[in-house]
C-alpha cells in the first residue's frame, strides 16, 4: 500500500525524492551563480528544477540555507577532485605544475564556482562556517601539499621555508582574477582573453610564475630568502 501524507496525498517515494532535491541543487547552482544569493529568485530555481517552492522549503527550509547547501557541495567537488592529484608520486616540481593546471583547468570546466565563492565572500564566509565537511578536507590536503613541499627543499629543488597555504592561495588567486577580470581586461587591453589561445598562453605564463617563486636558484640558494613563506 502507498504510504500517504497528512493532506491524503501518496507521499514521495525515495528515489523521486531525492531527483527532486537535486534537481533543486543544480537549478540553485545556476540561479545563485547567474544572480547572487540576493537577486536569485526562489520562483525561478522551482521552475528550472520542475518542482515547486513548497518543495524546497519542505527540503532546505529557505533560500539562505539552499544556498549554504549550493556552497557547501561546490567546495566539496573541487577538493574531493584536487585530492584525487597523486602528488605523493611525482617529482616536486612537476607535481607542483601539476596543481597549477588543476586549478586553472577546474576554473575552466565549472565558471559557476567562482561566482559562487565571490558571493560567499561579499557574505563573509558566514555560510561555510558552520560547515563540518569543509575544514577537515582542506587541511588534509594542505598538509599533503606542506609535505611535497618539505620533501621538494629536502632534496634540493625547492626553496626552504615554503608554506603550503600561502601557495596554495597565490596559485589561487592567480588563476581566479584572470577569470574574473578577463572580460574587462579585454577591453581595455583589446585583447580577447576568453580565445583558446589566449588561455592557454595565460596558463603557460601562470606556470612559470608559480615556477619562478618556488624553484631553488641554480647556485643552490635560496637566494633573497623564501618565498611564499607563512612567516
Amino acid at each position: 500500500m502507498t504510504p500517504s501524507t497528512h493532506t491524503g496525498r501518496p507521499a514521495p517515494q525515495p528515489r523521486n525524492a531525492e531527483a527532486t532535491r537535486q534537481r533543486i541543487l543544480n537549478a540553485a547552482r545556476t540561479e545563485f551563480a547567474a544572480n547572487g544569493l540576493d537577486g536569485a529568485r526562489v520562483d525561478t530555481i522551482a521552475l528550472a528544477a520542475r518542482a515547486n517552492k513548497r518543495m524546497i522549503y519542505h527540503y532546505f527550509e529557505n533560500k539562505e540555507n539552499l544556498f549554504r547547501v549550493v556552497l557547501e557541495r561546490a567546495y566539496l567537488d573541487i577538493l574531493t577532485k584536487a585530492a584525487r592529484l597523486d602528488l605523493e608520486a611525482r617529482p616536486p616540481l612537476d607535481a607542483i605544475r601539476e596543481l597549477v593546471r588543476f586549478t586553472w583547468n577546474y576554473y575552466i570546466s565549472n565558471p559557476e564556482f567562482i561566482t559562487l565563492v565571490n558571493t560567499e565572500n561579499l557574505c563573509n564566509a558566514r555560510h561555510i562556517r558552520t560547515s563540518r565537511l569543509l575544514r577537515p578536507i582542506s587541511h588534509r590536503f594542505m598538509r599533503r601539499v606542506q609535505a611535497l613541499l618539505d620533501r621538494g627543499a629536502h632534496d634540493g629543488m625547492l626553496r626552504p621555508g615554503l608554506d603550503a597555504v600561502q601557495l596554495v592561495m597565490t596559485i589561487t588567486a592567480i588563476c581566479h582574477y584572470y577569470f574574473t577580470s578577463r572580460h574587462t581586461a579585454s577591453v581595455l587591453f583589446s585583447r580577447d582573453f576568453s580565445a583558446p589561445e589566449a588561455l592557454r598562453e595565460r596558463l603557460d605564463f601562470n606556470m612559470e610564475t608559480i615556477m619562478c617563486l618556488v624553484r631553488r636558484d641554480r647556485a643552490g640558494t635560496a637566494g633573497d630568502g623564501p618565498a611564499l613563506s607563512g612567516g
